[in-house]
């Protein structure tokens, strides 16, 4: 009798400490993302189930991801943070971990681990990069090309430098990162040396140089969504974007487009938590965050968009596509047939020195 009232008084303690904690979170929350098939596989697979469980909850989505670093600089200053969560590029979490903008996490007590008892820093591993990012997918920036606009299919990324045997507009990021590294490739530089060129003025002239021959024909975007319409609209014929943006013209939108995956880029996306939230919004996030980057809702994202999961445990889990019924591990960037040639993003090196080659690109393209 004691012990079973002694088992009755622990339960009712742990009901009241969850209720309590239930009731010390904020009643809503900013999501900050990307926008687009992205955005959307986000929408379904965790926030829609995590406000099923979470009745009265009030989730605001923004799609400001592109601007994550000025924007959460300029509410720093301001005083003022009202994001909760935002979805970040690897390169940019660790540029705003460095500036303390970004919370630092403890994987093994902040996130779940996986069905099997494997602690979360073992089961997401090496995508772990920096002391604030929450990895979540595994995603490449590659090209896509108007199969019925062109004689024949490009098969290899200098083919975008080509011009004459593929004539037509190109679109491109306005951005550096992955531009400059494709153009000293194209350019002849070792893959291993890519980097080090880029830290020499030389290497960044020379890439440069490069762009420089197909600047006249290119269409330069700020969001991912733009380039699958250009190619849809006959605008352009071809493109980089990324790879999920791709799939769903592709596959959902049956548009006559192909993917050139060679050389693409592997990047990661995953969630910061800016620094300084109110103590009840903080206590909503990290709720949020232990279920949205469980094994199960990582494996429900890849039912939306092919982007592998960040957890290893995810990955036998991703099945076919939720709507469509295809299975979507063909379509993955990690599949062993579209990682032939593969280039690894270095989040690190762009991260010291993503500011100064992001104001010598902006001034080239206005030259």
């Amino acid at each position: 009798m004691k012990l079973k009232t002694t088992l009755m008084a622990t339960g009712a303690t742990l009901i009241a400490a969850a209720a309590f904690a239930q009731s010390n979170m904020a009643d809503s929350m900013t999501v900050v993302s990307w926008g687009g098939a992205y955005q959307n596989s986000q929408v379904k697979a965790y926030i829609e189930p995590y406000v099923a469980n979470n009745p009265g909850l009030n989730v605001i989505t923004d799609e400001s991801s592109a601007e994550a670093v000025t924007k959460l600089r300029a509410m720093s200053e301001a005083g003022n943070i009202t994001w909760d969560i935002v979805d970040v590029t690897a390169a940019d979490g660790l540029r705003l971990c460095d500036e303390g903008l970004a919370m630092e996490i403890d994987p093994d007590t902040m996130l779940a681990a996986a069905p099997d008892g494997t602690p979360a820093s073992e089961d997401f591993g090496n995508t772990l990069v920096g002391d604030c990012f929450i990895p979540q997918i595994v995603f490449s920036t590659t090209f896509g090309y108007r199969t019925d606009l062109l004689a024949e299919a490009p098969t290899n990324i200098c083919d975008v430098f080509d011009t004459e045997k593929f004539p037509g507009k190109r679109s491109l990021e306005k951005r550096p990162i992955g531009n400059m590294e494709w153009a000293l490739i194209c350019d002849g530089v070792a893959i291993e040396d890519v980097y080090d060129a880029l830290e020499t003025d030389e290497g960044v002239a020379r890439a440069l140089a490069k762009l420089e021959t197909i600047k006249d024909d290119t269409i330069w975007w700020s969001a991912g969504a733009e380039t699958p319409q250009l190619l849809a609209d006959g605008e352009v014929v071809m493109g980089s974007t990324y790879n999920g943006r791709l799939f769903s013209a592709i596959v959902e939108q049956d548009q006559p487009i192909g993917m050139l995956w060679d050389w693409q880029m592997f990047d990661l996306d995953g969630w910061i938590i800016p620094a300084g939230l109110p103590e009840d919004r903080l206590a909503r996030v990290m709720d949020f965050v232990k279920f949205a980057t469980d094994t199960q809702r990582l494996a429900d994202q890849a039912a939306y968009i092919s982007y592998g999961p960040a957890r290893a445990s995810s990955a036998p889990l991703v099945g076919n596509h939720a709507e469509l019924g295809v299975p979507m591990a063909p379509h993955m960037p990690t599949d062993p047939a579209n990682a032939v040639n593969t280039f690894l993003f270095n989040f690190e090196w762009w991260a010291s020195y993503r500011d100064d080659l992001d104001a010598q690109f902006q001034a080239w393209l206005l030259q």
